[in-house]
């Protein structure tokens, strides 16, 4: 848990906060270890989503509106992790507690907008699904490069509003007692609450965060996969029902990797005393694992994308033996 002391100073020209470990990742015996593991999932997250990014950029055959989507999610896995865990180690594992209050604000900002795409993301995925299973003879029609495009341009506008508000209303707060913020990084609430004036603004914001993190898009995603059972049910063909919900299961691993983590957090949070410490780590854990995991389910469970990374691997394997040929030829010659 990070948290700042009364050396923290607010002023015209400069805020200061300084960051101390008073409760969180605090005598746990081989901590070490832990920052160890967030170090090669972070390493694992950089080149397993690297790896899927770079596939679906080369290969012309995954250039198509579904894996539109699947680029978003890869790139703000990547994205979201660099904003949370190099920084994390660096304040834990380092020692170093020290953070430029607009630091922290930006970084407040990056790992909730980041997380908040990872989350519509998911949205826009039930919705490709949603068309393939319940209109697929119109899905290619609706379905498009533009309307794909559209939907994901919106998204990263709106949020980005949403957020860079939420986080600028932060600047309306004095700060004039002990500034303990009681998370692993600066995040939105801890944050807000160690305010000495009105904080009700605030409050609606967090809520207001709450219910576009996790609330509504989790409606949403229900409700697809309510309507595409329902045009399954319909379907007389145990063959094709099974078909159809073969394309939605890496969607749903998605689904079930990135809420449910948050929802056991929340709700454990809410009913019962966590230790701190257990707290800080299950937190982090649930911020880090799906990024890490996104591109495995995608990699092993989608066929396009095995299909993909073997011609790849072929059609690097083949430029390698010309290129030896080529210059066998001209050391020959």
């Amino acid at each position: 848990m990070t948290t700042v002391s009364n050396a923290a100073v607010k002023s015209e020209s400069t805020r200061i906060t300084r960051i101390q470990n008073h409760f969180g990742f605090s005598n746990i015996p081989h901590i070490r270890y832990y920052y160890a593991f967030l170090c090669f999932v972070y390493i694992m997250t950089v080149l397993g989503n690297g790896f899927l990014l770079s596939v679906i950029w080369l290969v012309k055959t995954l250039h198509t509106p579904k894996y539109m989507i699947v680029f978003n999610m890869a790139l703000t896995d990547l994205c979201g992790s660099t904003a949370l865990i190099p920084k994390l180690l660096d304040t834990f594992l380092f020692d170093r507690r020290y953070i430029i209050y607009e630091a922290c604000l930006s970084y407040m900002f990056f790992v909730i907008f980041f997380a908040s795409v990872q989350s519509w993301t998911l949205v826009t995925m039930a919705y490709d699904r949603l068309i393939a299973i319940c209109f697929p003879l119109r899905y290619h029609s609706i379905v498009t490069e533009q309307s794909i495009t559209t939907i994901l341009l919106f998204l990263w506008i709106f949020l980005v509003s949403v957020i860079a508000t939420m986080v600028g209303l932060i600047n309306r707060l004095s700060f004039c007692r002990s500034l303990v913020v009681k998370g692993f990084f600066c995040d939105h609430g801890p944050v807000y609450r160690l305010a000495c004036n009105d904080t009700t603004l605030n409050y609606n914001m967090a809520s207001a965060l709450v219910a576009i993190l996790i609330i509504i898009p989790l409606i949403f995603i229900i409700a697809t996969y309510v309507c595409i059972f329902i045009a399954l049910s319909r379907t007389t063909s145990r063959e094709e029902r099974l078909r159809a919900l073969k394309t939605c299961t890496s969607h749903l691993i998605l689904v079930v990797m990135f809420f449910l983590p948050i929802g056991i957090t929340n709700i454990a949070a809410r009913a019962s005393y966590i230790d701190p410490n257990a707290r800080m780590i299950n937190s982090a854990l649930t911020h880090t694992i799906p990024a890490l995991l996104d591109p495995i389910v995608y990699a092993l469970k989608t066929e396009e994308v095995m299909n993909a990374v073997k011609k790849l691997c072929k059609r690097i394997y083949l430029n390698l033996v010309l290129c030896f040929l080529k210059a066998s030829k001209c050391l020959r010659n």
